[in-house]
């Protein structure tokens, strides 16, 4: 069965999707984008995504042409009609297109454009990732300066990525001034003694959803958190460290530039920060 998405207020099958080759979003990476987990059927934190989603649009000052209902009915049926248990939904839009190429934007009442297509995942929980650990390199963090807002520049990330898989490793911390800012596609965290790292809120850093509720569910275990900046080095001598994103959860990194973290596997902190994120997800999941 073709996988069904969504363009622009039609439910289509994935080979007829289409939008105007002048979008915005393929010309200038001019778009926003979100991606909610999907856990038994249902939505993990979709009103953190859903506010972070206006918060970006605001920030680029870009339309929103529908309402949170309106989005939450189309992921709803998005992941029924794919009939996904375990995976997620990928939403982007993109300041549409006017019908040709110009630096300055649009017209104000230039319709955005509205893509959203679902990705089973079965392993979601039960990740391979989660039970052996991340090995990291780190790199130098070349994106733009205005990280907190999820645009669908991802070029840098990817290479990132790239790197890392060019070094055998899994995945790539950046770093800026001698500080680490976050990982590719998620933030990242040490934990020294009994108190969790991690890099504090600013334009720096996406302010991820994941992070948010697994700082939350920390400090409602008792465990100290600080959020302030840590080098690699730092990271390197902590007695653990993970990342957190919608698609990974919390998942254990368990070498830095070749250098064991702590024992070189995946540490009790990190393990049972996951296993309180996913039963308290699937507790309240729409």
């Amino acid at each position: 069965m073709s996988r069904i998405v969504y363009v622009n207020g039609e439910y289509l099958p994935e080979e007829e999707a289409k939008i105007s080759i002048f979008d915005r979003g393929f010309l200038m990476a001019d778009g926003v984008y979100e991606v909610t987990s999907v856990l038994d059927g249902k939505l993990v934190d979709f009103d953190g995504h859903a506010v972070r989603l206006e918060r970006s649009l605001r920030e680029l000052e870009m339309n929103q042409d529908f309402s949170k209902e309106d989005l939450l009915t189309i992921h709803r049926e998005l992941v029924a009609r794919n009939e996904i248990v375990d995976g997620l939904v990928y939403l982007q839009i993109t300041r549409g297109s006017d019908g040709d190429r110009d630096f300055a934007y649009p017209a104000a009442d230039t319709p955005t454009t509205l893509v959203l297509f679902t990705q089973s995942k079965p392993a979601l929980v039960s990740s391979p990732a989660a039970e052996k650990g991340l090995k990291v390199i780190s790199i130098e963090d070349q994106r733009w300066a205005r990280r907190d807002i999820k645009t669908v520049q991802l070029l840098y990330p990817s290479m990132g990525k790239m790197m890392a898989k060019a070094a055998g490793a899994d995945d790539a911390w950046m770093v800026e001034d001698g500080a680490v800012t976050e990982g590719t596609s998620n933030n990242a965290y040490i934990v020294k003694g009994n108190t969790i790292i991690t890099r504090h809120l600013s334009n720096d850093i996406l302010h991820g959803i994941t992070r948010a509720a697994v700082l939350r569910f920390a400090a409602e275990a008792q465990m100290k958190v600080e959020e302030r900046s840590f080098t690699v080095e730092e990271a390197q001598g902590a007695d653990e460290a993970f990342i957190t994103s919608a698609t990974m959860f919390v998942t254990p990194v368990v070498e830095i530039d070749g250098r064991a973290v702590g024992t070189g596997k995946p540490g009790s902190v990190a393990g049972r920060l996951r296993d309180i994120y996913i039963e308290e997800s699937r507790k309240v999941a729409v």
